[in-house]
Parts: structure tokens; C-alpha cells; sequence
């Protein structure tokens, strides 16, 4: 009898990442397609990036709709590939003016940002960013940065408020996975505010507003399509 083979931690892993990029996939084709409202596609970025569980994979898409192509939103806009070479440190000083980073840009593994009566924005939709940690640290004194992240970019954000606001997100995964890059966000923000926001690859501030606040022509639309269709008796 021909000995059973069994899966090695790193094929386990390979296979982890694959049922969680198709899971991500799916999502975000779903919500492109306005089949998820946002704070529905956020909730279940999170549990996609951070469970390791086939079930819990499955369980996350088993209400859309079925798609017939394999081609989705998330795969037309695939990740940019690894750069060959990174910066270790960065640092960005704003007082009384404001940057941005946007576009195809390759952050520094550590990248840390102070703004004084200043602002940012880091869009990382299309950064080319290294497998494993890139740190953010963030000090806002009556100033604010706004990051930009896509789907299928994890996420640890954590940090500290005094009369301002530090928004925390956390959709990294248990384990991590080396191959796979992981955006960490920390710091501290007084009288400032530091917040971060999913965006689909080329949608506009103006598009990602309507997601999130639909206008009330909007919703009765919605509510429209929801209801069964009706019997002429």
C-alpha cells in the first residue's frame, strides 16, 4: 500500500493563502458590484484576512451571487510586484503644509511621519510594498493623515488619542505570513486625527463618499430592487 502523503506546513500555508486571495477575490468583485454594502465588505475583509479555516472561507462568500468568469475586480487589479530594493527608514516633517503619496511608489520598510497644524494622505493601492512588515509611525498635532489601503492589503493599526482621533483597524492575519506584505500603523495623535479607508483600485474619494453615505435616491433604489417581484392576480 503506497504511503498516505500529507500536507507539509508549507504547502498548509500556500494553500491558506490561496483559499484567502480567492475569498478576498470574491468580496471585493462582490462589492464592486454593489452586491455589499461597506461596512458588511469591511467586516468580512477582516475575518478573510485573519482566519486560517477553509470553512470560515467558504462560509464568507456562500451568499453572492455565483460568477460564471474567474476574472474579478481584485485580479484585474493585481497586487504590483515586490521591489528590488527598499529604504530601511523615511521620515516625512509637515508643519503648516501637506503631502501625499500617491500612485506607483515604493514605501521604506519603517516610514515615520509627524504633522503639526499639517496633513497626508498615503494611498497604498498601487505602492509597491516588500513581503512582511512595513511600520507607520504617525505623531498628528492638530493635523491628520489619511491612509488608502486596498482589499487585499493587510492591516495592524493601533494607536493613541488625546482630544483627537486614532482610528484602529485590525486585519492581519494570527500568523504571519512572510511571503505576504502586512501594513502596520501606530502613533499618536493630539487635537489631530489619523484614519484609514478601503478603496477599490481607481475609485475616487467622490466614489468611495456614495459608498458610504448612498444618497436617499439611492437607498429607495436599493429598497426597490430587494422587494419580491410582484403577481398580477
Amino acid at each position: 500500500m503506497a504511503p498516505t502523503k500529507t500536507a507539509t506546513p508549507a504547502t498548509a500555508l500556500v494553500s491558506v493563502r490561496d483559499a484567502r486571495e480567492r475569498s478576498i477575490a470574491r468580496l471585493t468583485d462582490a462589492f464592486a458590484h454593489d452586491e455589499l454594502e461597506m461596512d458588511e465588505f469591511e467586516r468580512r475583509l477582516s475575518i478573510a484576512h485573519r482566519t486560517n479555516s477553509p470553512d470560515e472561507f467558504a462560509a464568507l462568500t456562500a451568499d453572492l451571487q455565483p460568477t460564471e468568469s474567474p476574472t474579478t475586480t481584485a485580479l484585474a487589479h493585481p497586487s504590483p510586484a515586490a521591489p528590488l530594493s527598499v529604504r530601511d527608514h523615511q521620515r516625512i516633517l509637515l508643519v503648516m503644509g501637506g503631502t501625499s503619496r500617491t500612485g506607483q511608489w515604493t514605501p521604506a520598510r519603517k516610514l515615520r511621519i509627524v504633522a503639526i497644524m499639517g496633513g497626508a494622505e498615503l494611498d497604498f493601492r498601487e505602492a509597491a510594498l516588500s513581503p512582511g512588515v512595513t511600520e507607520i509611525h504617525i505623531t498628528a498635532v492638530m493635523g491628520g493623515v489619511n491612509i488608502i489601503v486596498p482589499p487585499h492589503l493587510a492591516v495592524e493599526m493601533d494607536g493613541s488619542a488625546i482630544m483627537g482621533g486614532f482610528e484602529h483597524s485590525d486585519r492581519a492575519p494570527i500568523e504571519p505570513d512572510p511571503e505576504r506584505p502586512i501594513l502596520r500603523v501606530h502613533g499618536l495623535a493630539v487635537m489631530g486625527g489619523v484614519q484609514i479607508e478601503t478603496r477599490l483600485v481607481g475609485e475616487s474619494a467622490r466614489d468611495a463618499h456614495r459608498r458610504r453615505h448612498p444618497s436617499r435616491r439611492e437607498i429607495a433604489a436599493a429598497s426597490r430592487r430587494a422587494l419580491p417581484p410582484r403577481r398580477d392576480d
